[in-house]
């Protein structure tokens, strides 16, 4: 989701607006092929924290075909599971991870998870979607060598694509082929869309307020993957299924899940 406060806030309405629209039901092979992917794990930053292993896991069991998650790197570049350069938000604690060791992490807040922690438990059971934020990198020959070690067990495509706001840092962090790449728009869709067709990406994500049906079909034809966020009702999830959209990322896996349920069911 945006950090902008205004366009968060559009967003926010916009999702509002089509919760009280109805909808047809998708039919049974669009409400088959979607795939909920969880944004952060399935939490409330209040009994359960965001981009923890409880998080996923609750997500997972719940079938979430998914997991999205970040990338933050402590002061002795071990890759932690984060999203904000910081603690204060989540939990509370003032420490910024780029200027603390990993041990001291570990004792301060010991729910936070290493990348390698969350991709050893759930590598290969559930489609992860990690994104690099943008940062300082000291030494990036070496975080580059630390991130191609722990993803080795994977395919990329397959098992694992790596996400970014800011298409620079695939070519940063250039250990897989360019279509294991996945850039996320937020305002800036037109240029990300064109760049993933013309550099051969994953496809592109972004909100479903900013990503339209002519942007969706030139990916299709393409090839390519079309991912939307981030509804949180059942009218805002048919409409991105009755439009085709397969890929859904979503703070509300759990009760999105429910509602395909439900509808297979009937």
């Amino acid at each position: 989701m945006s950090a902008n406060p205004i366009l968060r806030t559009a967003l926010w309405l916009t999702d509002r607006f089509y919760a009280v629209i109805p909808r047809r039901v998708p039919s049974s092979d669009a409400l088959r092929r979607c795939k909920i992917i969880s944004h952060r794990g399935e939490h409330d930053n209040v009994t359960v924290f965001e981009n923890t292993i409880k998080a996923f896991e609750i997500a997972h069991n719940a079938g979430a075909w998914g997991l999205e998650t970040d990338i933050r790197w402590t002061r002795d570049l071990v890759p932690m599971v984060a999203h904000d350069p910081d603690t204060k938000r989540v939990f509370g604690k003032d420490l910024l991870l780029a200027d603390t060791n990993f041990q001291e992490l570990r004792n301060a807040i010991p729910d936070i998870p290493t990348l390698e922690e969350f991709v050893l438990r759930f590598g290969g059971k559930s489609h992860l979607m990690i994104e690099i934020k943008d940062e300082v990198f000291p030494d990036l020959e070496k975080q580059k060598s630390i991130l191609g070690r722990i993803l080795s067990g994977l395919a990329p495509r397959s098992d694992y694509h790596l996400l970014a706001l800011d298409p620079a840092l695939f070519d940063t962090f250039d250990i897989v082929s360019t279509d294991a790449f996945l850039p996320v728009a937020t305002l800036n869709y037109k240029v990300l869309s064109d760049q993933a067709l013309s550099r051969g990406y994953a496809g592109i994500s972004g909100h479903f307020l900013v990503l339209s049906d002519v942007m969706k079909n030139r990916h299709f034809n393409a090839g390519q993957m079309f991912g939307t966020g981030f509804p949180t009702s059942k009218n805002a999830l048919y409409r991105e299924l009755n439009r085709g959209v397969e890929h859904v990322f979503t703070n509300d896996a759990v009760k999105l899940l429910r509602v395909i349920e439900k509808a297979l069911e009937r």
